[in-house]
């Protein structure tokens, strides 16, 4: 089960970084608040609104790319499925047929001994 998340996890993992950053932007600091400052505080709120909404638009971009790049993982590991189990079908049938041949060989061997 780990072997199938290993895709997963490093199709994620340079994303995370990069995500992480953009996720928690350095706002504008406020200034002291004095009823003469207020054209100042609105400036200061109107720049942390434009800069939460950058924010919030690579957000989606990153969301957007680890999107699909967990798609890509997904179908990677869906293909990988399919060849494992067709291996397992492989190794079962050489598996049959050897058992089959023993029991021959140990048929044939038994008969020639008591012969």
């Amino acid at each position: 089960m780990a072997v199938q998340l290993l895709p997963i996890i490093r199709a994620v993992a340079p994303y995370i970084a990069q995500i992480a950053a953009v996720a928690i932007p350095a706002f504008t600091s406020k200034k002291g608040i004095d009823s003469s400052d207020l054209a100042v505080t609105d400036s200061v709120v109107a720049k942390q609104i434009e800069e939460l909404q950058a924010a919030a638009s690579q957000n989606a971009q990153s969301v957007q790319l680890l999107a699909e790049n967990l798609q890509k993982a997904i179908q990677s590991i869906d293909a990988a499925a399919s060849d494992a189990e067709k291996k397992i079908t492989t190794y079962k049938r050489l598996v049959i047929f050897s058992f089959s041949l023993s029991i021959a060989s140990l048929a044939l061997c038994t008969y020639l001994i008591l012969r």
